[in-house]
């Protein structure tokens, strides 16, 4: 899966980027869209580390 198979309009701290990658990669693009819909919500155009783990307690992980 790369990158460019999601949207651009939203930037990624490193250490959110971090975060993702220890995310198993067969789950990884479906946690990536839910983290990227939070972030929308939020009104935000920056996805955090609070919002990485707002995501992964969602999944209940």
């Amino acid at each position: 899966m790369t990158d460019s198979e999601f949207s651009d309009d939203l930037k990624w701290t490193p250490e959110a980027l971090a975060k993702l990658k220890n995310i198993p990669y067969f789950v990884r693009g479906q946690a990536r869209v839910r983290i990227e819909h939070l972030a929308r919500e939020a009104d935000t155009e920056v996805v955090t580390v609070e919002l990485v783990e707002q995501a992964r307690i969602e999944f209940g992980h």
